[in-house]
């Protein structure tokens, strides 16, 4: 997944409020939104390496994750899906699991983690070196670079996630999918410089990028209360953008 939105403990319907798109390459095999049948975990599936970019529990905990833009970066390590596996289907909270991931971060492939709990959410990354850093109740962003690194898709998803939260309905969430769904490319002078030249910057500052090889694979709305119970929304897309179903999941 690489572009997020989310607010945490900042309404008082929803404890956790997350709205993202997983862009990834259209051939690598995985499965949709669903109950796994070996552990208690409601998530896609990545068919490749066995974890997934976005999760629930069905106690309320979540998490995802985004890779780090860097072409200089070798990418070598440990899957960055197991980071999100682990933390769903474990037993440590937010806290005590983050300060033992900062001992093991440099073995994973570049990530950036989110994770919540009843309690608290931290943010987790391993470059340049492992740090984790508690998120503070409030809108936040991230995509591929630090956590709230003011990309402008980042900023504008952001932006479309307050005015949501301002609105009023908050069960519909038609307007968090227009958001991710938006394919408007920003600026040039409002670009950032990561390395793969002017053309694919373009390219990928939309929130939502359409490709025959490459683009946005899932839109994902997660929603959950203060109580623990809530409610995600996946919607899939193939190649050049096709809709490719829907599933939506209490708990």
């Amino acid at each position: 997944m690489c572009l997020i939105a989310f607010a945490w403990n900042a309404h008082p319907r929803w404890r956790l409020l997350l709205a993202g798109n997983r862009d990834e390459y259209h051939a690598r095999p995985s499965t949709p939104l669903a109950r796994w049948d070996d552990a208690p975990v409601i998530a896609g599936r990545d068919l490749e390496a066995g974890g997934t970019w976005l999760g629930v529990s069905p106690g309320g905990r979540c998490a995802t994750v985004t890779n780090v833009r860097d072409p200089r970066d070798p990418q070598a390590g440990l899957s960055r899906g197991w980071l999100v596996t682990d933390f769903l289907r474990g037993e440590a909270d937010a806290t005590a699991h983050a300060q033992a991931l900062r001992e093991v971060a440099a073995q994973y492939r570049p990530f950036n983690l989110l994770t919540f709990d009843a309690h608290a959410a931290f943010y987790l990354g391993n470059r340049p070196g492992p740090r984790a850093q508690a998120v503070t109740p409030g809108l936040h962003g991230l995509s591929n670079a630090d956590f709230n690194t003011p990309w402008p898709k980042t900023r504008l998803l952001m932006a479309r996630l307050q005015a949501w939260l301002e609105q009023g309905d908050v069960e519909d969430f038609a307007p968090l999918f227009a958001a991710l769904a938006d394919e408007r490319a920003a600026l040039d002078g409002e670009l950032p410089d990561t390395g793969i030249g002017l053309e694919r910057e373009r390219w990928l500052s939309s929130a939502f990028i359409r490709g025959a090889d490459y683009g946005t694979r899932a839109s994902t709305v997660v929603a959950i209360g203060h109580t623990g119970h809530g409610r995600i929304v996946e919607r899939r897309f193939g190649p050049n953008g096709r809709p490719d179903g829907q599933v939506e999941m209490d708990w």
